[in-house]
């Protein structure tokens, strides 16, 4: 009688798909892990426990239930999640040398060049195809305003987590390649070892400590949200919020993020700021989503919590992260505003927004169609 060789021929596939997965893991883009120095820093943070860090308000725990709807919306959604045109783009042009003030150009989702003090910075630059490690995922509905190669010299990047549609390993090379610092929470600079930016170049932060560059303070402030950028790496790195204070002006980024108590402890520790860059899109549904990214009548109520004078809303209008329509963030960010008296700008790409000028906001998403 012949003998059965079928669990051995089974053991042997899954030992190759172990086998695949460990060298897919290991490529540059997924990142480094935290060892040495870095993860004893870790463990000694408050906000690390079991080897991860947690947010202070825990978001709402994943049910099956909650798993379906989640299904349920990937592909039964109606939502026109990708714009029928091109959006309008405007060419920025940059002066050789900054001006006093405070200036800030929407790139593209939550990507911003901001003018402060003389320094230039990038938040959160993705300068990528597609928000994934690899050529295929979620894809940029057009390309930036500017071309990567086509900035000016910029003196500093600041990092909110290492999420793919924020944490870009090609637009980090190639700035670190120009000598840009990098301001990253805490854990990330395993990921810049990983692609080979010098530790010289890194600023790495844990909630509510500060680096000083040229006089602008760069303070790490809390979020609500969470990490990883691969199988086994959930949480490994911390997640945050930037408050930027120069001599005359700041700014806050919220960074992605749910509702909680620090948009009002920040608030009343560093405000009043001149512009709050509020995340309004990619939420819901249902509470687990919602706690780590708030839907845009959140982000108004954060914005008024923040003290912040001007709301410009970013994470919207360049990848389809979620079950509502592309334009939806902004149509109900402006709506909860009204009667507020909060002042939400809404640059086009590429526009300019300067903290002491007015600024003419137009519904131009209307024209797309």
């Amino acid at each position: 009688m012949r003998k059965r060789r079928w669990p051995w021929v089974l053991l042997a596939v899954l030992v190759v798909l172990a086998a695949s997965a460990a060298v897919v893991l290991s490529l540059p883009p997924f990142g480094g892990r935290l060892a040495g120095e870095r993860l004893a820093r870790a463990q000694a943070d408050p906000n690390y426990r079991d080897g991860a860090f947690v947010n202070a308000q825990p978001p709402a725990p994943y049910t099956w239930d909650y798993l379906r709807q989640i299904i349920a919306g990937q592909f039964a959604g109606d939502e026109v999640r990708m714009p029928p045109a091109p959006l309008p783009a405007l060419k920025p042009v940059f002066a050789a040398t900054p001006a006093p003030g405070l200036r800030a150009v929407w790139i593209g989702h939550a990507s911003v060049y901001i003018e402060i003090d003389g320094l230039r910075l990038l938040v959160d630059p993705m300068f990528s195809d597609y928000a994934s490690p690899f050529a295929f995922g979620p894809r940029r509905f057009q390309p930036p305003p500017v071309a990567l190669d086509e900035l000016p010299p910029i003196d500093a990047v600041l990092i909110t987590h290492d999420h793919y549609d924020h944490l870009d390993m090609a637009t980090v090379q190639a700035l670190a390649g120009r000598g840009t610092l990098l301001f990253v929470p805490l854990g990330i600079g395993a990921h810049l070892d990983r692609w080979g930016v010098p530790a010289a170049q890194q600023r790495e932060l844990a909630w509510w400590e500060e680096n000083t560059l040229r006089g602008v303070r760069f303070v790490a402030t809390p979020s609500r949200h969470y990490s990883g950028r691969s199988v086994g790496d959930r949480n490994a790195t911390l997640w945050t919020s930037w408050s930027v204070i120069g001599a005359a002006h700041r700014f806050h980024v919220t960074g992605d993020t749910g509702w909680s108590d620090h948009f009002r402890v920040i608030g009343e520790r560093f405000g009043p700021f001149d512009l709050s860059l509020v995340k309004i899109g990619a939420y819901g549904p249902g509470a687990p989503w919602l706690d780590i990214h708030m839907s845009a009548e959140d982000a108004v109520r954060a914005h008024r919590e923040l003290r912040a004078k001007r709301l410009f809303p970013v994470h919207w209008g360049t990848f389809s992260l979620a079950f509502h329509a592309w334009d939806e963030p902004i149509r109900r960010t402006l709506a909860a505003a009204v009667g507020s008296g909060v002042e939400v700008v809404t640059p086009r790409l590429g526009e300019v927004v300067d903290a002491d000028a007015p600024f003419a906001s137009k519904p131009w998403w209307e024209s797309v169609r």
